[in-house]
């Protein structure tokens, strides 16, 4: 591979990583964004010293084929790296499926690697015009959006999930599932959050099951995880 991918780890085996399908999931160093619910904070800096060699990786997956169907490319913020399209080429013509989780931060890279993926997981943060309130960095949600409108054109294979931090209003999630509804998105899942120490902080969304039922009109997939 002609530029280097900066993988900060990988699991070999997932279930819950690439619905319905078995995968390795390969996590990438680097990300602009400091949401505050990340668990993956070790992944955010980029240490050259500390990647897997991606030749290892690879012979790794090589030893995987006919255990997994697939290989999702994680993070950190994977559209970071220019070396990401080469990547997932080489794991493509190994014959594994290509999976994608991403927030959608650079928009440009979004539009190289689509016609590589057959499925992706994007992350919506918050009412786009309010990103920077989970995300600390002014302007993200005009990123976001911008590659959340590349999925939809291309008429990817892709689910919008959201993870229902404490902080995010119920009103304004509804009016932007209404609008996630409204611009294409055929697929959601409302996300429990997390803190630390793996301990669910519910959102009171949850606890509304009429309202859930009501959003979940508005999709041809609706989930909660």
């Amino acid at each position: 591979m002609s530029k280097t991918l900066l993988v900060g780890g990988i699991v070999s085996l997932s279930t819950v990583d690439y619905p319905d399908y078995i995968a390795s999931v390969i996590f990438l160093q680097g990300c602009g964004w400091r949401c505050k619910y990340c668990h993956n904070q070790h992944l955010q800096p980029i240490e050259l010293s500390q990647s897997l060699p991606w030749e290892e990786i690879l012979n790794l997956l090589s030893s995987r084929k006919g255990f997994i169907d697939g290989v999702v490319f994680s993070g950190g913020e994977p559209l970071i790296q220019e070396a990401l399209p080469e990547a997932m080429l080489e794991v493509k013509n190994m014959g594994f499926k290509i999976g994608l989780h991403t927030a959608g931060a650079v928009p440009e890279m979004l539009a190289k690697v689509v016609p590589l993926v057959d499925w992706i997981g994007f992350d919506v943060k918050n009412d786009f015009k309010e990103y920077d309130q989970i995300t600390g960095v002014p302007n993200s949600g005009k990123a976001a959006l911008q590659s959340l409108n590349i999925l939809i054109a291309a008429n990817a294979n892709f689910e919008v999930r959201i993870t229902m931090y404490k902080s995010l209003d119920t009103l304004r999630i509804i009016e932007l599932l209404k609008e996630l509804s409204s611009m294409g998105v055929r697929t959601v899942a409302l996300q429990k959050c997390r803190d630390n120490e793996e301990i669910i902080v519910e959102h009171p969304i949850f606890s509304d099951k009429i309202l859930l039922e009501d959003i979940s009109k508005y999709f041809d997939n609706f989930f909660i995880r």
